[in-house]
């Protein structure tokens, strides 16, 4: 068998991971003689490869620790992919609450026609239910149409983010567990730090995984103050976020290190652009517009609604 000649600490162990030679997840499905699943699929997807080989650059170029690179590389992708995104969703919604008015004024309106057309040509109040609800749709989406600011497309930001979430954590798994070859993975488990100097294991204190809860948990309990009319949609999806931020602690706990770092460092980058979002200042940086809702205040009043709410005061 040909040597292979020996590299720098991110150079030739990431070419091993490019198409063409076998990698250890290749080799098991091999030696178990069935088709790959869907897992291995994904694992060895052209996006997570891109995240494998993205990662290892930002190590070579920059000479950090492993630890160091995966929670830079956090902090890089938060700020370039999803903070544009999330202060483009900013403006969306405040189009949206800035519309309000307008809508339930025209929807007045539109009730009285109704009501008037109704009694003209003898509908009934079914009827008339079914065609104002009908024209009010209508205006509705011409006015979003006006604005340029339809609903759905506050939903970028978790179309874009996830997948990249997804691939990023497959590619750090990859990593830890040789999928992407035995050289990255030996760096891996030196490539820690303090209480976790082994990044292809799990964290055996259980400090990455509870602040990783916590700090998700903070974000769901700083978009909740927002709140001050909560629909019962709006109460169900915070829990259900709640839940999830709980579930996650276990789940955290039974992965390498190092998805579990890079998912606490995502959550407080995620968490400083939220705060970020809330400054009058940055908002009228990024062109959101004013709302009735605006507060001169915000981080104030984050602080009074999580100590109301929890009885904080003394």
């Amino acid at each position: 068998m040909r040597s292979v000649p020996a590299a720098g600490p991110a150079g030739s162990m990431w070419r091993l991971a490019r198409p063409g030679p076998l990698t250890a997840l290749t080799v098991a499905a091999a030696a178990s003689g069935g088709p790959r699943g869907p897992y291995q699929w994904l694992a060895e997807s052209p996006p997570v490869r891109w995240a494998q080989e993205g990662l290892a650059a930002l190590q070579q170029a920059a000479g950090l620790p492993w630890w160091a690179a995966i929670a830079c590389g956090a902090a890089l992708l938060r700020s370039a992919v999803t903070l544009p995104l999330a202060a483009h969703q900013s403006r969306l919604l405040a189009k949206l609450e800035n519309l309000q008015p307008e809508i339930k004024k025209l929807a007045e309106r539109l009730r009285y026609e109704v009501a008037v057309r109704g009694k003209q040509v003898g509908w009934s109040e079914r009827a008339a239910r079914f065609h104002f609800k009908k024209n009010l749709r209508r205006i509705i989406t011409e006015l979003y149409v006006r604005d340029n600011c339809h609903p759905f497309k506050a939903t970028l930001l978790v179309w874009v983010q996830l997948p990249m979430w997804v691939s990023m954590s497959l590619a750090l798994r990859n990593c830890s567990v040789g999928a992407a070859g035995m050289e990255v993975q030996e760096q891996f488990s030196a490539g820690g730090a303090l209480w976790f100097p082994d990044l292809t294991a799990p964290d055996p204190t259980w400090i990455l995984p509870v602040s990783l809860g916590l700090v998700n948990l903070l974000i769901v309990e700083i978009f909740a103050s927002q709140k001050t009319k909560v629909s019962r949609f709006q109460r169900f999806v915070t829990n259900f976020f709640r839940v999830v931020s709980v579930v996650m602690i276990p789940v955290a706990a039974t992965v390498p290190s190092s998805m579990a770092l890079y998912w606490l460092s995502s959550s407080c980058v995620g968490l400083s652009h939220n705060l970020l979002l809330r400054s009058p200042t940055f908002r009228r940086l990024c062109r959101v517009p004013s709302t009735p809702s605006d507060s001169a205040t915000p981080y104030r009043d984050i602080v009074s609604a999580l100590t109301a709410r929890y009885g904080l005061r003394k």
